[in-house]
């Protein structure tokens, strides 16, 4: 019986910090998350210094991967030149060990130059995801999509057929 009680202890001792690290990554998937949100909504790109790997990789559907933790600097920079408004909410976040899939919204109002593209002051709300890989604190790699079709067309563009 004692054999029996102790292995019962041991067991849900080593659950226990199963299930305690567990929770530790899950909040620390958060404040990354939380921190990447902050960065977005505020323009404050000195926080990726502290939450992206100095070698972590953005693939972003509309583009080539940005590399690096300037390259991820200019792309928020960059957006909030065209976007100074520019909000984001996170509609939906599942985290996996050291993944994060997340649901998103966007909105802002384009009074400045995107993507090389002049101000066309119309405001859009367009949705996207993506995938966080981060360890030790830190994303390494994300994988983004977002709804480009549906904000050129919210800015005024006509997507046309190629001519023959």
């Amino acid at each position: 019986m004692k054999k029996y009680l102790l292995l019962l202890i041991v067991f849900s001792f080593f659950a226990g910090a199963s299930c305690q690290q567990k929770s530790d990554t899950e909040e620390e998937m958060k404040a990354l998350l939380d921190a990447n949100l902050k960065v977005w909504n505020t323009g404050n790109v000195s926080l990726f210094d502290k939450i992206l790997s100095p070698e972590v990789v953005l693939h972003p559907n509309e583009s080539e991967n940005l590399i690096g933790i300037e390259a991820n600097k200019e792309w928020v920079t960059s957006t909030r030149t065209g976007f100074p408004d520019f909000k984001v909410t996170f509609d939906k976040i599942i985290i996996k060990g050291e993944y994060a899939a997340v649901g998103w919204t966007s909105t802002g109002t384009n009074t400045g130059t995107f993507l090389g593209l002049p101000p066309t002051g119309k405001k859009v709300n367009f949705s996207g995801a993506f995938i966080m890989h981060a360890v030790n604190g830190k994303a390494i790699e994300i994988w983004q999509h977002w709804d480009g079709s549906s904000l050129l067309i919210q800015l005024g563009y006509i997507i046309s057929p190629p001519e023959e």
